[in-house]
C-alpha cells in the first residue's frame, strides 16, 4: 500500500477517534511537504476545525499526536499554522521500495476484457509528398498517447487516415507523366516518397512559371491562375479519376505505392506503427453517403444551386459546406465516412484525433455532427491540438521544397549523436555495429525527447544541436544517467552480489534516498497524470526530474563501495529501481534506453 494511501486511511480513523466524525477518504488533503519545512507529507487540517471546534494548530496538534501514536508510519511531526508536517518513518520507505521492486510494471494499468476501447488517430499524410518535421511531432505525439492510453488500463487501436486522392495528388501524377521520363525508385535510387515529392514541387514551379507568363501577357493574377493549361489539366486528370478512368486510375496506383514503400521505411526508423490503415478514396463515398441520408432526415438542407450545408447557428456557428454544387465531397465530408468505416469496425467508446491547432474549427465541427448522425461518441471526441513546430531558420513550405524531410532529419540526428558520442568517448570500447546502434538509439532519442518534453499545445522551435546535449532536459543526459546505472548493476553482478526481493530492516537513510523513493512511488500518479490530461511532456519531464535528483546522490553517496552491507544492498536496489521507472517511462514515449554507453 502506497504511503499516502496509509496516512489517509490513518487519518480517517483518527478524525473518528478524535471527534466522532466520519470523513469520506477524498476529504483528506495530502501533499508534499513545501523544501523549507521540515517533514514529507502535510495534512491540511482546515476541513476539520468545523468537527474539532478548534484552532487550526491544537487540530493539527491532536491530530499529529494520534498519527505519531496510531501509525507505525508516522515517525515524528510539527505544526505551521493550520498544516500538519508529518515526517514518515524510515521503514515506511523500505517497505515502499520493496513493493515497487516486486511490481516489474509499476504504475502501469493493464488492460482488460471490460476496458473500454480508445481509437488514436495520428500521422495522416498526403501521398503526394514524404513526410516532414511537422509529420514527425505528429507521430511522435500519437505514438506516445496511444501507450500512455494504453498503461492507463484503456484497450487502444492506432489508426491512420491517409489523404490519397484530390487535386494535389494529380499535381504530381501529372508532372511526372509530363517530365518524369519514366524515372522510378529503383532508377532514380531514391524512396518513392521522396521522388514523388520532387514532382510535386516541379509542378509548383512550372505553375508559377506559367502564371508569371500570362501576366506578363496583361492578365490579372486571378485570370492567369483560372487560365493555367497545367492547372487545367490537372483538374481534368481528378475528374478522371473521380470518374474511375482505368489509365489515371492505374498510374495513380503504381505512384502511390512507392510513396506507401517509402512511408513503411520511415514509420519502421521513427519507431512508430498503426493497427489499421484507412484511405480517403475508400471513405470520401461512404461519407457522400452518409450526408446525403442525413439531408433525407432534415438534419441538413440543400442550396439552390445544389450543395449541401449544415447549419449550426443553433451551436453558435456559421452555416457549414459539406457537398459541392457539383457533388464533390469536402474534407468534412471524407472524417463523416471514415467515422462509419470505424464504427462498422470496432466498438469504439472514445475518439481522439491528434491533428495541428489550425484544424480547431474543423473539430467542433466534426463532434457536433457525428452527434447528430448519432454516433455515439461523436460529443465525446477528443481533439489533441497541438501547436506547430518550426526550425530555428523559420516556417517551412512543401510546394518550394523548403520541408525538413523526416529522413533527413532522422539521419542528421543520428550523425550528430555519432559525432557527439564519439567526442565524449561514449563509444570507447564498443564494436561498430554497438557504436552504430547507440548512435541511433541516442540520435533519435534526442530527437523525440525534445519535441515530447514541450506542452503539446504550445508552438515550438526544434534545434538539433540543442536536443544532443548530455547535460541538461535532454534525451540523452536521461540515456546516459540510465547506462551509468547498468554499468553499477553489472559491477555488483561481476562481485556476485544479488538483489534481494526485500530489503533488511533498520536501515536508515538520508534525506536525499527518501526523496528519491519518494519521486518512484509518484511515477504511477505521474502515469495517471498524463492520461488524464492527454499529456506526455508530464512524463518527459518527470523522467529528467527523477534523473537528475538520482545523478545528484550518486555523486554524494558510495553504492559499491559502501562498507554497510545493508545500505549497499538498499542503494544497488534503489538505482535499480531508477533505472527501471526510467525505462519505463521513456518506453512510453517510444525512446529507447542503451544498456552501456
Amino acid at each position: 500500500m502506497k504511503i499516502e494511501e496509509k496516512l489517509t486511511a490513518a487519518v480517517v480513523s483518527g478524525l473518528k477517534a478524535l471527534y466522532g466524525q466520519d470523513v469520506p477518504a477524498k476529504d483528506v488533503q495530502l501533499q508534499k511537504t513545501k523544501k523549507e519545512f521540515e517533514g514529507h507529507l502535510t495534512l491540511v487540517v482546515f476541513p476539520f476545525l468545523r468537527m474539532s471546534r478548534k484552532g487550526p494548530e491544537q487540530t493539527a496538534q491532536e491530530i499529529g499526536a494520534y498519527l505519531v501514536a496510531n501509525e507505525p508510519a508516522v515517525a515524528a511531526f510539527n505544526v505551521i499554522k493550520g498544516f500538519l508536517n508529518l515526517t514518515v518513518a524510515p521503514a515506511a520507505w523500505i517497505e515502499l521500495l520493496d513493493d515497487i521492486h516486486a511490481q516489474e510494471l509499476y504504475g502501469l494499468t493493464p488492460a482488460t476484457p471490460q476496458s473500454p476501447l480508445v481509437m488514436i488517430e495520428y500521422s495522416s499524410p498526403n501521398t503526394n509528398k514524404p513526410l516532414h518535421l511537422g509529420h514527425v511531432r505528429n507521430n511522435l505525439l500519437g505514438n506516445a498517447l496511444a501507450k500512455i492510453i494504453a498503461a492507463n488500463g484503456n484497450k487502444v487501436v492506432k489508426t491512420n487516415i491517409v489523404n490519397d486522392r484530390g487535386i494535389h495528388i494529380c499535381k504530381s501524377m501529372l508532372a511526372w507523366l509530363k517530365y518524369g521520363n519514366g524515372e522510378t525508385p529503383e532508377s532514380s535510387g531514391k524512396k518513392g516518397d521522396h521522388l514523388i515529392g520532387d514532382y510535386y514541387v516541379a509542378f509548383d514551379k512550372h505553375y508559377k512559371a506559367e502564371v508569371a507568363e500570362l501576366m506578363e501577357k496583361g492578365m490579372t493574377k486571378e485570370e492567369a491562375e483560372a487560365e493555367s493549361p497545367l492547372m487545367k489539366e490537372a483538374r481534368e486528370m481528378l475528374v478522371k479519376w473521380e470518374a474511375g478512368d482505368p489509365e489515371v486510375r492505374a498510374l495513380w496506383k503504381k505512384m502511390n505505392d512507392w510513396v506507401y514503400a517509402g512511408f513503411d521505411e520511415t514509420y519502421k526508423m521513427m519507431g512508430v506503427s498503426f493497427d489499421k490503415i484507412y484511405y480517403e478514396s475508400e471513405t470520401y463515398l461512404e461519407g457522400k453517403k452518409k450526408v446525403l441520408e442525413g439531408l433525407d432526415k432534415g438534419l441538413f438542407y440543400r442550396k439552390e444551386d445544389g450543395s449541401v450545408w449544415a447549419d449550426l447557428t443553433g451551436e453558435g456557428l456559421d452555416h457549414k459546406l459539406l457537398l459541392r454544387s457539383d457533388g464533390t465531397s469536402v474534407y468534412m465530408t471524407q472524417d463523416i465516412g471514415t467515422a462509419e468505416q470505424r464504427f462498422a469496425d470496432y466498438p469504439i467508446d472514445k475518439m481522439i484525433y491528434v491533428v495541428g491547432n489550425e484544424q480547431n474549427y474543423h473539430f467542433q465541427v466534426l463532434s457536433i455532427l457525428l452527434d447528430r448522425l448519432g454516433f455515439e461518441w461523436g460529443k465525446s471526441l477528443v481533439h489533441f491540438s497541438y501547436g506547430m513546430v518550426e526550425l530555428p531558420e523559420g516556417k517551412m513550405k512543401s510546394r518550394e521544397g523548403t520541408v525538413v524531410d523526416a529522413d533527413d532529419l532522422m539521419a542528421e540526428m543520428i550523425a550528430t549523436a555519432r559525432e557527439t558520442s564519439g567526442d565524449l568517448g561514449k563509444l570507447d570500447g564498443l564494436t561498430p555495429e554497438e557504436a552504430e546502434d547507440i548512435a541511433r538509439i541516442v540520435g533519435l532519442g534526442a530527437l523525440k525527447y525534445f519535441i515530447l518534453k514541450v506542452d503539446a499545445r504550445k508552438n515550438m522551435t526544434f534545434n538539433p544541436k540543442e536536443s544532443i546535449d548530455f547535460n541538461g532536459n535532454t534525451g540523452p543526459f536521461i540515456q546516459y544517467t540510465y547506462a551509468r546505472i547498468r554499468s553499477v548493476l553489472r559491477k555488483a553482478q561481476e562481485a556476485g552480489i544479488q538483489l534481494p526481493e526485500r530489503l533488511p530492516e533498520g536501515i536508515s537513510l538520508s534525506t536525499k534516498e527518501e526523496g528519491l523513493v519518494q519521486m518512484l512511488a509518484d511515477f504511477a500518479a505521474v502515469v495517471r497524470q498524463a492520461g488524464t490530461d492527454y499529456s506526455p511532456s508530464v512524463i518527459a519531464n518527470y523522467c529528467y526530474d527523477l534523473v537528475k535528483e538520482y545523478n545528484q546522490f550518486y555523486h554524494d553517496f558510495s553504492i559499491l563501495r559502501e562498507e554497510n552491507e545493508a545500505v549497499r544492498l538498499f542503494r544497488l536496489v534503489l538505482s535499480a529501481e531508477v533505472a527501471k521507472i526510467v525505462k519505463l517511462g521513456m518506453g512510453l514515449l517510444g525512446i529507447e534506453v542503451p544498456e552501456r554507453m
